[in-house]
């Protein structure tokens, strides 16, 4: 296949996207214009999305471009990592979190005009239990918040206040849980409301929070509570405003590169990238260093 026939670009239509098939005239034409000729794909859903990543990924394209958000940017990643090819991304999502900590653009042209230039570098992927995670990977609240604003948005809520609801309903029960957590020749037990696991180091504390400076180091990072109710997560939330978080005895956070995750439970819901998966207990996390080549500025 010849180089400008090399690149499958694959877009979640479900992906907040006003006009899909304008989307796809405006990459085409895009592309076009630098001598790139690029097959387009519309997924009408995400099983549909991991369907033509893994077919792009057996067969001749060097380059599989993924269209949409952070969940669509994982399914893509997941299909690519380990194969050799390159990944590129056109944030098309609410948040966009791999993209942003990349500092690719939200602007659909500008996005696309990276891709064309095609500088290509290998960034680290966490995964538990086999399954792939970019930005992280966390247990307790956050699961059961993503699970409650996907029932709720069955039903016909938009996302954001699907999301609300679920946050309030989540922190109303607020469940702990018991678990023994293994890292670096350590075991920690806690009882938690919640896990966190990131790919590489995110920031804690000030305006930085929940940003990363760098997706290379071949690092995990962990972060959790001991204990801590509702009250104790906001007196947390206003230690992390003032950059005083990691002092605080009820928080832990370190950096490594595998963490196993033992409970009394069988199987537990585990968030990762915004999509929520059940999986068997124990979990393993693990960083896989340079696993994804991946196109950026």
């Amino acid at each position: 296949m010849s180089q400008a026939r090399s690149t499958k670009v694959i877009i979640n239509a479900r992906s907040g996207l006003s006009d899909k098939e304008e989307v796809r005239r405006q990459l085409s034409e895009v592309f076009s214009a630098s001598g790139m000729t690029a097959d387009i794909s519309l997924a009408r859903d995400g099983a549909e999305v991991t369907e033509l990543a893994h077919t792009a990924a057996r067969d001749d394209w060097s380059m599989i471009v993924a269209g949409g958000g952070d969940g669509t940017i994982n399914a893509v990643a997941s299909a690519v990592t380990g194969t050799g090819k390159v990944l590129g991304i056109l944030p098309l999502g609410t948040l966009n979190h791999f993209a942003r900590d990349l500092k690719i653009p939200n602007d659909l042209e500008a996005a696309a005009q990276i891709i064309i230039a095609g500088r290509a570098i290998n960034v680290d992927v966490g995964e538990v239990n086999g399954h792939i995670f970019l930005n992280n990977s966390s247990l307790g609240l956050y699961p059961i918040i993503v699970h409650e604003r996907e029932k709720k948005q069955r039903l016909g809520s938009g996302k954001w206040p699907a999301f609300i609801w679920a946050a309030v309903a989540a922190l109303r029960r607020y469940p702990f849980l018991d678990i023994r957590l293994s890292a670096d020749g350590k075991e920690f037990r806690r009882r938690t409301p919640f896990v966190f696991i990131g790919n590489n180091e995110y920031a804690m504390e000030k305006l930085d929070i929940g940003l990363r400076d760098c997706l290379d180091r071949g690092q995990l990072s962990l972060y959790m509570t001991h204990r801590t109710g509702r009250w104790g997560l906001v007196r947390l939330a206003l230690r992390a405003l003032l950059g005083r978080l990691r002092e605080d005895k009820d928080f832990l956070a370190m950096c490594t590169s595998e963490v196993m995750i033992e409970t009394r439970r069988k199987r537990l819901r585990v968030a990762f990238d915004g999509e929520v998966d059940v999986m068997e207990v124990p979990l393993h996390y693990r960083v896989r260093p340079g696993a994804l080549r991946v196109i950026v500025p």
